[in-house]
């Protein structure tokens, strides 16, 4: 569902990400954990298709993000780290905003809307402007926006970031079940245990490189550190 061929991206005499090869099949809930500064932000816009590569290829669902960005993006819901909003709007206007964007069947908006509102606990506040939102709300809010088109990839960067540890709980569930519906999951995330729980791979990145991918276990024996968690494993490849 995800395949990225050479991706590079360079800023100058920087180069950000270096030849990035990746495969993620359908169902797949792929963690990429690295650094501060790895590349991790710069592959999830190249693979949103926010900002694009210097050189290689994103492809989703068989679709050249290059040559087809807006039929590609169709099969993406995308939750950034921040929550950016329209806050003179309703989380119900958002919504709609967003079900607009993607041309979703205004038939079955409102029902759809309200079920992702309540599964996020927002449906109290369906009718309030998103000013008023906390920052959890606003995330959660967001998480609803990328859901309520039912999306074929997820793309997610640090999910739990403003989330009480409830909605954490909630979050990780729910991917859990997303992959076994057979949405592809993408998530970037400095929260190694949530990585651990939820994720079937996990990639590490460093220095815009990839340096090591597979199972924690994978992980582990690679890192030569059986029987450690995966911070013991992460700080030994990316400090190596």
């Amino acid at each position: 569902m995800i395949t990225l061929s050479g991706l590079t991206k360079r800023y100058g005499t920087i180069q950000a990400v270096k030849s990035l090869n990746l495969t993620i099949p359908k169902g797949e809930i792929f963690g990429f954990i690295g650094p501060n500064g790895a590349g991790k932000t710069t592959t999830i816009k190249m693979l949103g298709g926010i900002i694009a590569p210097t050189s290689g290829t994103v492809n989703i669902c068989g679709i050249d993000m290059a040559a087809e960005p807006e039929k590609a993006k169709q099969k993406i819901g995308f939750i950034p780290d921040r929550p950016y909003l329209y806050e003179k709007l309703t989380a119900m206007e958002f919504l709609q905003f967003t079900a607009d964007l993607y041309g979703f069947n205004r038939n079955g908006f409102i029902g759809k809307a309200e079920a992702r509102l309540k599964q996020f606990s927002l449906i109290d506040w369906a009718d309030e402007l998103i000013e008023s939102f906390s920052h959890g709300m606003k995330q959660r809010l967001v998480m609803a926006s990328a859901l309520l088109i039912e999306p074929e990839v997820l793309i997610v960067d640090e999910p739990m970031v403003g989330l009480d540890p409830i909605a954490i709980k909630m979050v990780k569930e729910l991917l859990t079940r997303l992959a076994e519906e057979g949405t592809t999951i993408f998530m970037s995330t400095h929260t190694l245990q949530v990585a651990e729980d939820v994720c079937h791979r996990i990639g590490v990145i460093n220095s815009g490189r990839l340096i090591a991918t597979g199972s924690p276990e994978d992980l582990m024996h690679q890192a030569d550190s059986t029987g450690k968690d995966l911070e013991a494993v992460f700080l030994k490849l990316t400090q190596e």
